[in-house]
């Protein structure tokens, strides 16, 4: 993409935090190395400026860290950090997937359902699309709680453990097989408990999914 298409699509700024996060997201940029910001830049066609306007906003949501003005590294995946992706998650998505419900609309689900009918599976290979793809169908299901900060603060959640989830489709000695037809029943129980209004169901699915999900598996093999 040349600047000029990036002036009609994407400022710099949005354009750059983009590409970056979709490069730690896939691995392109390696947990706890540092970013050739100058190469990088010059790789997207961009400044240093809206680079490192990229750079302050990973580093809010704790995609990167500052060693220094001038060193930036990805931050690091660890079993803790999978731990606490996980143990907030179990706790606070099967709730707000409660919520969605109790609460949802005719258009949350109708949202929903167009949300299922664009999971792909999630396997090694997979492109970030088929990641937001996955990422969308479960905001679908929670955000049909209508709770604007329990949206919000999941929506952070799922930043965060992109890598993790990514790390996890990579995994050798596992059963994708198995693991694959277990996510697509676990997401269509969860899509039919919310859109048939069954709470009890979909709170039980929502935590049964959970806790098979690739980050509590990343986190016993990184342990």
């Amino acid at each position: 993409m040349s600047s000029a298409d990036l002036g009609q699509a994407l400022t710099k700024n949005q354009f750059a935090y983009r590409e970056v996060r979709r490069r730690i997201i896939m691995g392109e940029l390696p947990p706890g190395e540092p970013i050739p910001q100058a190469r990088l830049a010059a790789d997207l066609g961009v400044s240093l400026t809206p680079l490192r306007e990229a750079l302050r906003k990973l580093d809010a949501e704790g995609l990167v860290e500052f060693a220094s003005h001038k060193d930036v590294r990805p931050t690091m995946l660890t079993a803790a950090g999978a731990r606490d992706l996980y143990e907030i998650r179990r706790h606070l998505e099967p709730h707000a997937t409660r919520l969605g419900a109790e609460r949802r609309t005719d258009a949350d689900a109708d949202a929903i359902e167009r949300a299922a009918a664009e999971l792909v599976p999630l396997t090694g290979d997979s492109s970030l699309e088929a990641m937001l793809a996955h990422r969308a169908f479960h905001r679908a299901l929670y955000g049909a709680s209508h709770n604007r900060e329990l949206v919000t603060v999941l929506d952070g959640l799922w930043d965060k453990a992109d890598r993790y989830r990514r790390l996890g489709m990579n995994l050798a000695g596992i059963d994708q097989a198995e693991r694959l037809e277990r996510v697509r029943r676990q997401h269509t129980a969860l899509a039919d408990a919310v859109v048939a209004g069954d709470p009890d169901a979909a709170e039980r699915v929502s935590r049964k999914h959970i806790d098979s999900s690739l980050t509590r598996l990343v986190e016993s093999t990184l342990a």
